[in-house]
């Protein structure tokens, strides 16, 4: 299968589901024995086929909560001025949290959102990340549940965008397309 401007495969769809099956048990495993209630938090937009799939495979209670950021835009690189463009609409104080993204890169927005949620005073906050890219990376992040490190390539699928283009792919694929 192929999308005009994704022509490399990067990872299938079943490649995907095998690396969202292993996340969902080290997380289940990792939660399963806290009393604190667990908030599962997603960054949209590219996040949220990722989370779906994800918190199918988490098998102990929790809750899920959205918040949007950006520092993209339209670009195939971060800007690095990053936006809260939607919060939470629930409160984390004292509550297990979850953040989940699908891809970190420079480390620059994901900074920004780790520090203003831990000034929520959550009981804990841990990340989870399909894709990790630390080739770019110019801000350290703390990953605790990686899916898979990847080459310095943009890459769109599963959720994954180029101008809010192929995020309906159900794969990870390389964007060799033109750059607008």
């Amino acid at each position: 299968m192929s999308e005009q401007g994704l022509e490399k495969t990067l990872f299938s769809k079943e490649e995907i589901a095998e690396i969202v099956a292993q996340l969902g048990r080290q997380i289940t495993e990792h939660y399963e024995t806290s009393d604190k209630e667990l908030i599962v938090v997603g960054l949209l937009r590219g996040s949220f086929i990722f989370m779906a799939d994800l918190v199918r495979e988490i098998k102990c209670p929790m809750i899920t909560d959205f918040m949007t950021v950006s520092s993209y835009g339209d670009a195939t690189e971060s800007s690095g001025d990053v936006k809260i463009v939607m919060d939470l609409d629930e409160s984390i104080t004292d509550r297990d949290v979850l953040l989940v993204e699908d891809i970190i890169d420079t480390g620059n927005t994901f900074s920004k959102v780790v520090r203003l949620l831990k000034g929520r005073k959550p009981a804990s906050l841990r990340i989870c990340t399909l894709l990790n890219k630390p080739s770019r990376r110019k801000v350290e992040v703390d990953i605790d549940f990686c899916g898979i490190d990847i080459p310095d390539e943009f890459v769109c699928g599963y959720g994954l965008d180029y101008a809010q283009k192929f995020r309906n792919v159900p794969y990870i694929g390389i964007y060799e397309g033109p750059v607008e």
